[in-house]
């Protein structure tokens, strides 16, 4: 994927409609993931903000991740929105212990598991907010840590722990969520079949 969008970056530079679609339809689903964590409701605003200046800064674009500078994009374009609002990240900022997994790999995989849907995406939301934009940047965006700490401004290293920290919250969550779901399903009915009836209860005087 990484040449085929190199490929379609140098033709859209050259005014290639196509090519620009084929970035565009790469990029934004992961995109506005992302920016869904910064600003909730407005992502699609600040998503519409976001191209229109890539758009404009392409032929400028000198090479390297392309990816990732659309990224440093969004965040700028979503800081800019907050500010204007005067309002903070949607992804509030508790603080949590801290908890290491296996490995960048691990991590990766089992995070683009668990934030494939809308809902474990709101889980996302009630993650510290550094947790929550290393695990987007690492398993959504696809970015390594290098790379996801230039666009945060981090160490690899701190990218790598709040990503390991941010995937260790969302399986607490969803392993809560699992037990609460089995503790408030009704106890199972009576089982009747040919010849057999549900026992009753007798009335009892009172």
């Amino acid at each position: 994927m990484t040449g085929e969008l190199n490929g379609a970056v140098v033709a859209a530079q050259a005014g290639g409609e196509a090519a620009f679609r084929f970035l565009y339809r790469s990029i934004q689903p992961g995109l506005l993931r992302y920016l869904t964590a910064l600003v909730g409701a407005d992502a699609e605003d600040v998503a519409s903000e976001t191209w229109l200046q890539i758009s404009r800064d392409l032929p400028k674009f000198t090479g390297g991740q392309f990816r990732a500078w659309t990224v440093a994009i969004a965040r700028n374009r979503a800081m800019d929105h907050l500010r204007r609002r005067r309002r903070t990240p949607a992804v509030p900022v508790p603080t949590q212990a801290l908890n290491e997994l296996a490995g960048d790999a691990d991590t990766a995989e089992r995070a683009g598991e668990t934030i494939g849907t809308a809902s474990a995406l709101a889980l996302i939301n009630s993650l510290p907010r550094k947790e929550a934009e290393a695990v987007l940047l690492r398993a959504v965006i696809g970015l390594d840590a290098e790379t996801a700490g230039r666009v945060l401004g981090r160490r690899a290293g701190a990218v790598r722990v709040a990503a390991h920290r941010g995937l260790r919250g969302l399986a607490a969550m969803l392993e809560r969520a699992d037990v609460d779901q089995v503790t408030a399903a009704p106890p199972p009915r009576p089982r009747t079949g040919p010849g057999r009836q549900a026992p009753t209860v007798a009335p009892t005087d009172d």
